[in-house]
């Protein structure tokens, strides 16, 4: 792609970083940095306020097609947006799941029904959404879900267990991959089911994390209810729904998650100078090293999106994953050894964690969570490279 910016580029970049001027300041001046990894409980009803109010003059969906409640901005243009929007050190997003991951897949996948009842608020920020992929048996190998919903007349009902759910606690929406086909395994016999969250038959239960926070949650359905409308595909397809979503979530979505690590870099670089840290050689070659992957991350970014325009996303957007989650881990630990032993004492009782602290804690899971770093190298392996199957026992 052409990295020149063409004049309506340029005039879009102005836009955009005009209105964020105009807008972080007064009621949403102190809403400036708040939120990202390990820190989603910060200030989350500010957020959400910032993010309505971003929905209100046209920012939020700005890729989506503008007969969705989008601005139909081109691939670059989103690219401008979210670098915009780290250099605003604006906060971090708390309706990402929904218009990064459910939206565009109802908008590939989806019925003009479904289009009409769950995209507007999304846009509007009305609605927000979590995933329900991973399970207790069935983490990076999401074949072996159990959770299973039987259509019962007008509606399906839902029963199982579902776990690390991020943000359930203020979703009202979940995606549900389930086995609906009595006596299937693996890939066969999934669908891909939308379940209220704010139902009796939705159990919800924070876990706390190394940061002692609770963004995961475990999530217990039991007799949970949804309208028989309210599947994505045909029964049965759910395993190709759920893959086309993991695709806009290595690919499109990785740029609204880079904001906050552009931000953390630039963070970590600032305090390497505060501290003199970047007088050691050593150091200095891994904050040149995290910068250039930032970068890598950000082109890597706009060749999948590019790919994305023409399709539904491939299995070259396991690269993305891959990337992101070493990167992330790695500045985690760069970000400790800046600090040196400092970073090894609590900011206060009875655990009160610095920024860096956090940062590194969470980070861990990073090369875990949405498919582990083994699987990513498998699918690339196999599903792109097209070299031999692993042997399966």
């Amino acid at each position: 792609m052409n990295q020149n910016e063409s004049p309506a580029d340029r005039a879009f970049r102005a836009e955009v970083r005009g209105w964020l001027e105009a807008n972080l300041s007064g009621e949403f001046a102190h809403a400036r940095g708040l939120g990202g990894p390990g820190r989603e409980h910060e200030a989350f009803e500010e957020r959400l306020a910032w993010e309505r109010h971003m929905a209100a003059a046209g920012w939020t969906c700005v890729g989506w097609p503008e007969e969705h409640g989008g601005r139909g901005a081109t691939v670059r243009q989103q690219v401008i947006f979210n670098e915009e929007y780290a250099l605003a050190d604006a906060p971090a997003r708390v309706g990402h799941i929904g218009e990064n991951l459910l939206g565009p897949t109802i908008i590939a996948f989806g019925t003009d029904e479904q289009r009409a009842r769950f995209l507007p608020p999304i846009v509007a920020v009305e609605e927000l959404w979590c995933q329900g992929y991973s399970e207790p048996n069935a983490g990076s190998d999401l074949a072996n879900v159990q959770t299973r919903a039987v259509l019962e007349g007008d509606h399906w009902t839902v029963d199982g267990q579902k776990v690390w759910t991020s943000n359930a606690l203020e979703s009202d929406w979940c995606f549900v991959v389930c086995r609906t086909e009595p006596g299937s395994s693996r890939h066969h016999g999934l669908s891909y089911l939308l379940v209220p969250m704010k139902q009796d038959g939705v159990d919800i239960r924070p876990i706390v994390q190394l940061t002692g926070t609770s963004e995961f949650n475990e999530v217990f359905f039991d007799g949970a209810r949804t309208d028989a409308g309210d599947i994505v595909g045909a029964p049965g397809e759910g395993w190709k729904i759920a893959m086309a979503t993991l695709g806009f979530e290595r690919g499109v979505a990785t740029l609204g998650q880079q904001v906050g690590f552009r931000r953390e870099f630039e963070g970590v670089l600032d305090l390497a100078r505060r501290t003199g840290a970047v007088d050691d050689p050593l150091l200095r070659d891994r904050l040149t090293r995290a910068y250039m992957g930032l970068e890598v991350m950000r082109l890597n970014a706009v060749r999948t999106m590019a790919g994305v325009a023409s399709g539904a996303p491939g299995p070259e957007s396991s690269i993305s994953k891959l990337v992101w989650g070493t990167w992330h881990r790695e500045l985690g630990e760069l970000a400790m050894d800046v600090l040196g032993a400092a970073g090894m004492i609590a900011d206060g009782e009875p655990y009160d964690l610095s920024d860096w602290q956090r940062l590194f804690l969470f980070s861990r899971s990073d090369t875990i969570y949405a498919g582990s770093n083994e699987i990513q190298r498998n699918i690339i392996a196999e599903r792109v490279l097209g070299l031999p199957r692993e042997a399966r026992g």
